[in-house]
């Protein structure tokens, strides 16, 4: 009796000790090595997974970065410090990119911009904007119920007077505000640029003008000012070139509605 279960016992027990043999020679044999390099990278990261390097997170960032299938300086939040160990990492001298930063391209806050409704349903933007285009009178401005703070992991969004403002101290140009913006009014820009259109409304004057007191009208009296050719046109909404201004503030001097803003004097510090 003992021995009928110990011969199918002990056969089992052979045939799985050679299939484990047969498993771990083959795990040998067809091994994917991982470049050490890419945990090295990883290690780095800062581990937002944020996306705005272009790959769906930071592990794949390293991946790619390794294969040659992304630019080393690409993770914007690492900024220059990542994109420098990265460099080392790799032997190769990597290009510092201009530090950027988020920029909410609107001034219409509670007090300048008019509305057309109260709106009580669910504090968020993209919600609110279903309902009519949003509670303002302009449909192209801020709504001010914080959907882009409530995607900022690095706390650099705060709302004032039902508008979006942007502490670039902490901003790290992630662009997860961007993605969540349904109005399209945050934009990643040159800390250098110091002066920003803050409107989108594409209304012509007269309209922008019966919504909000600080909108652009369209007068084309900052594109007259500008010796540098740096101020085209939208429609009737101006739009300053970043690679063309040099930051002279000609245009801020002349524009009737305070639509253009010297950067520092708009954000939060």
């Amino acid at each position: 009796m003992v021995q009928e279960i110990l011969v199918p016992v002990s056969l089992v027990s052979a045939l799985g000790l050679i299939f484990g043999l047969g498993l771990s020679y083959a795990s040998k044999i067809f091994e994917v090595k991982t470049d050490e390099r890419v945990e090295k990278i990883k290690e780095i990261l800062p581990g937002a997974n944020c996306a705005a390097c272009g790959q769906t997170g930071c592990d794949a960032f390293a991946e790619a970065v390794v294969a040659g299938k992304s630019p080393a300086n690409a993770c914007i939040v690492g900024g220059a410090e990542v994109a420098s160990k990265i460099g080392e990492i790799l032997g190769v001298e990597v290009k510092v990119m201009e530090p950027q930063t988020a920029r909410v391209l609107c001034k219409g806050n509670s007090n300048v911009s008019k509305l057309k409704y109260d709106y009580e349903g669910i504090q968020d933007c993209a919600a609110a904007s279903q309902l009519y285009a949003g509670p303002y009178s302009c449909t192209y401005g801020c709504l001010g119920l914080g959907t882009c703070k409530n995607v900022c992991q690095f706390g650099a969004i705060e709302i004032e007077n039902k508008l979006a403002r942007i502490n670039e101290a902490k901003c790290t140009a992630c662009g997860m505000c961007v993605k969540a913006c349904p109005k399209n009014i945050i934009k990643i820009l040159p800390k250098s640029s110091n002066y920003v259109v803050s409107c989108r409304s594409l209304d012509k004057g007269a309209i922008v003008r019966k919504n909000c007191e600080v909108g652009c009208i369209g007068c084309k009296l900052c594109a007259k000012s500008c010796a540098y050719d740096a101020i085209s046109f939208n429609g009737s909404l101006a739009q300053i070139d970043p690679a063309k201004c040099t930051n002279c503030g000609m245009c801020k001097e002349v524009c009737p509605t305070g639509a253009i803003d010297k950067t520092l004097d708009c954000v939060l510090q």
